[in-house]
């Protein structure tokens, strides 16, 4: 199995076999999940600024902050598998 990278949003991709779990920020847990791994030198941050929608927990035990919704990064991850292209604008 080859390393199947998803672009999370600003040029920035991640190894989605890496990852153990895609979070909602919405719920405190996962927000203290960001807080502690960012304390630890953890977190993966490559929301450019932007309001965390996302946490991706990785294989490795560092948390990846991304600003686009779990719902985005599910649909290119299907969309990766069944071999869909995504038009340029959408992804």
């Amino acid at each position: 199995m080859g390393t199947e990278l998803v672009h999370v949003g600003f040029g920035n991709l991640l190894a989605m076999n890496r990852v153990v779990a895609v979070l909602s920020t919405d719920q405190e847990p996962a927000k203290r999940l960001i807080r502690e791994a960012k304390e630890k030198g953890m977190l993966l941050d490559v929301t450019h600024a932007r309001k965390v929608k996302a946490a991706l927990v990785m294989d490795t035990g560092h948390i990846a902050a991304v600003a686009i919704a779990p719902e985005t990064i599910s649909g290119r991850i299907a969309a990766m598998v069944e071999g869909i292209s995504i038009p340029k604008e959408l992804a």
